[in-house]
């Protein structure tokens, strides 16, 4: 896959306040969705429902993304993302305004349906932007910056809660002021990033050659490996953003004051975890680790720092408990930027329909577990199965990633009669046709 350059005209400094509108967008699309898991009690006590609904409202959500993620993904390939992205900003702000006028459980499902469907273009679409303006040892810190919005959406959410609460006591005032705040990225957006900037990549020259047999396994194997990843990563990051709010107030007696203290402390102990997995693999880049192995050092570190889950589980109320949540989410969201690189290696014409499908296969799972640990905790009144299973999920996807994904050998060029240069008619290196179908004018692939 060849090197992304920069759009002409673009200096280096443009493509990193695009990474910055990334983060924005994430953060926005966090808040959006944070605003529920943030003020679940009181709007459970208003709706009157109990924790199993609770769980089947994020299933409802989670469904809507994944089928987000697959439409949203294949027009991401097919329409410029400068547009795409702001039309899906837009209508999810919509919905998360919308929410603050619920009645009841069937109205609340709603709004969250059409706020997760909505909501799954963000990640297409930014993917498709570091894809096109970044190099691929850039990517992990950009994908690292853009996830971190993620963090900075959390943080702010319970702060701004607390905020409009003192001064309103009343929970719908919060879907209000964060759905407002979709139009003036849109804005922010159409004036830094113009059309011909993210346009489609060109389609290669039409050509007889299909990949060889060895391509097509080695690309079955990584997605493979890319779907358990996905998959995996999820579960842990999920189940602590949408329980950890109950967990500490019904579980621990922590008050709602607190509980949102401290749910602005792990986020932004979550925001240095993505931030540094991206500062660590372009550190261990740059300094003659390969990326893919510097991708996956830090993977594994991250996935050891979730697996602390199961000690804080079994952990009464208490400093201690509080410091291993930090930690955990610490590393939880670590783990997305070396994810996301690693799915940006697949392919380029189709990284929309990639991020579609994987975004489709995580969501899925993971709105069944937000049904699932509803109706177990609302019959056990116990969390800790579920820490469990926080735990080991991204140490099985360490372990796909080891045992599917093998890193590309370049190719070896023919010899060439003395006195020929190796170059087409028009004086360029000949084209390489790499697994993914793309084809690349350098014969190694620098992404490896």
């Amino acid at each position: 896959m060849p090197p992304a350059e920069s759009p002409p005209g673009r200096s280096r400094h443009w493509k990193w306040t695009v990474c910055g509108l990334l983060l924005l967008a994430t953060m926005i699309n966090y808040m959006d969705r944070m605003t529920l898991n943030a003020m679940s009690p009181r709007i459970m006590a208003g709706l009157h429902l109990n924790v199993a609904e609770y769980g089947y409202v994020e299933t409802f959500f989670g469904l809507s993304f994944a089928f987000g993620g697959l439409l949203t993904g294949f027009l991401a390939d097919r329409i410029n993302v400068r547009w795409l992205y702001a039309v899906a900003v837009l209508i999810w702000s919509l919905a998360g305004f919308l929410t603050g006028f619920v009645q009841g459980f069937l109205s609340l499902v709603l709004c969250r349906s059409l706020l997760g469907l909505a909501e799954a273009g963000n990640w297409p679409s930014a993917l498709r932007t570091t894809q096109r303006i970044l190099a691929p040892d850039e990517r992990t810190m950009g994908n690292g910056i853009l996830q971190s919005g993620a963090a900075f959406g959390a943080i702010l959410t319970p702060l701004l809660c607390l905020g409009l609460l003192r001064w309103t006591n009343d929970w719908r005032y919060s879907f209000w002021v964060v759905g407002a705040f979709g139009a003036v990225w849109v804005f922010l957006w159409l004036a830094v990033v113009k059309p011909q900037d993210l346009a489609l990549p060109t389609a290669p020259a039409p050509t007889r050659r299909e990949p060889p047999a060895t391509g097509r396994a080695l690309l079955t194997r990584r997605f493979l490996a890319l779907i358990v990843l996905t998959v995996t990563i999820n579960l842990s990051w999920h189940f602590f953003r949408v329980w950890l709010p109950l967990f500490l107030q019904k579980k621990h007696g922590y008050s709602e004051e607190q509980t949102f203290w401290f749910l602005a402390a792990y986020f932004f102990a979550t925001d240095l975890g993505s931030l540094s997995a991206g500062f660590a693999t372009l550190y261990l880049a740059r300094r003659g680790v390969s990326v893919h192995r510097s991708r996956a050092a830090v993977f594994l570190m991250c996935a050891l720092l979730v697996s602390l889950s199961v000690v804080a589980a079994n952990q009464p109320t208490g400093p201690l408990l509080l410091i291993l949540l930090l930690v955990i989410g610490f590393g939880a969201l670590g783990l997305f930027p070396c994810y996301y690189s690693f799915s940006q290696e697949l392919t380029t014409r189709h990284q929309g329909k990639v991020t579609g499908a994987l975004t489709f296969c995580s969501w899925t799972v993971a709105s069944v577990l937000h049904a699932m640990v509803g109706e177990h905790v609302k019959q056990t009144g116990s969390y800790r199965m579920w820490f469990g299973v926080a735990a080991l999920a991204p140490l099985v996807g360490f372990l796909a990633l080891l045992i599917l994904w093998r890193p590309e050998k370049p190719p070896v060029s023919a010899p060439q009669p003395e006195g020929e240069e190796d170059t087409t008619r028009d004086g360029r290196a000949p084209a390489v046709l790499t697994p993914s179908g793309d084809a690349s004018e350098s014969p190694g692939d620098p992404e490896k």
